[in-house]
């Protein structure tokens, strides 16, 4: 009885053994020039996006691809790299009376990853959806918010990461593109009277991220 107990340990450990071997937590940096932020405003009288990419955008991600749910990161957008397609309107929007970017912590609108709610695995070259639950702060005001997403592991062969490698990718590369909204008074801030036609008190946040290993 002992040997066929050793015996059955035995295979459970090997068959355990390649998981745990596969498991790995690969830190990963934003490339910011393949990533971008957006916010829209759709306000009765006017509905405007306001855009940011490249430097605009920073961040990073630890990530297990055998165990996504693990996931921890977080990423920055810089208000005063925002453009909306109107200068008098971008200058507003970061005056004093709004969101006052002149103060180096208010400039930074960024969204910490706190759990992720994702079915099984990555597995290359598939989006798989995941609710990516964390703290968005505006303004110096956190507030717990729900993101929909799709998560993109993208696999890369020595070959291909040979002719990728000048860009920034590297053999583990992840994809996120994610959806969420919020409103300036949860953070504080109250559309004023005379905008309340032209600006929304919603926002709609959409990020489309590129991370590569470190």
């Amino acid at each position: 009885m002992p040997r066929r107990i050793a015996l059955m340990t035995a295979a459970l450990l090997m068959a355990i053994a390649p998981a745990a071997a596969f498991a790995e937590a690969i830190a990963l940096k934003l490339l910011p020039n393949y990533s971008r932020a957006t916010f829209k405003s759709d306000a009765a009288l006017e509905t405007f996006v306001g855009n940011t990419a490249a430097e605009g955008v920073a961040g990073t991600l630890t990530l297990d691809p055998a165990r996504p749910q693990t996931a921890v990161g977080s990423v920055k957008v810089d208000m005063n790299m925002v453009r909306t397609g109107i200068d008098k309107r971008d200058a507003d929007m970061r005056s004093k009376n709004f969101l006052d970017t002149e103060v180096e912590a208010n400039r930074w609108v960024t969204f910490e990853v706190k759990s992720v709610e994702i079915a099984g695995p990555l597995e290359p070259g598939k989006a798989i959806p995941a609710k990516v639950r964390g703290i968005l702060t505006v303004k110096q005001k956190p507030v717990e918010r729900v993101a929909e997403a799709t998560v993109t592991w993208i696999k890369l062969t020595p070959d291909q990461v040979e002719g990728q490698k000048r860009f920034g990718f590297s053999a583990d590369n992840i994809k996120v593109r994610a959806r969420l909204a919020t409103t300036f008074t949860d953070h504080g801030m109250q559309v004023p009277q005379l905008l309340i036609f032209k600006v929304a008190n919603d926002i709609q946040l959409e990020t489309d991220l590129t991370f590569a290993r470190q």
